[in-house]
């Protein structure tokens, strides 16, 4: 193997060893009220195309995830109009909004 493949070779490998590295716990709000995201209480927001995500604001952060069926296709409830959020996601927190 010559010198240029050996180091696309390995500079491939670090940026593929890069990906796999763990982030930090999402599961836990780190802010000013900090608490179990489980003690929040999520809402549903309607992306464009009609279908669900979970939503929860706590006043500084705000988290998002896909609602999912349990084979993994996504939940298209009807809950909202398309690009609105509804339910009581900020509830669970004493922190206003900062907007």
């Amino acid at each position: 193997m010559n010198i240029k493949k050996l180091t696309l070779f390995l500079g491939a490998a670090a940026l593929v060893a890069g990906c796999q590295t763990v982030g930090p716990d999402k599961t836990r709000d780190r802010g000013v009220d900090a608490k179990h995201l489980s003690n929040l209480v999520a809402g549903v927001w309607v992306d464009p195309n009609g279908c669900d995500h979970w939503i929860i604001d706590d006043g500084l952060e705000g988290y998002l995830s896909e609602r999912k069926q349990p084979d993994g296709s996504p939940v298209c409830s009807g809950a909202a109009p398309p690009n609105v959020a509804t339910g009581p996601f900020k509830g669970g927190s004493e922190v206003a909004d900062t907007l």
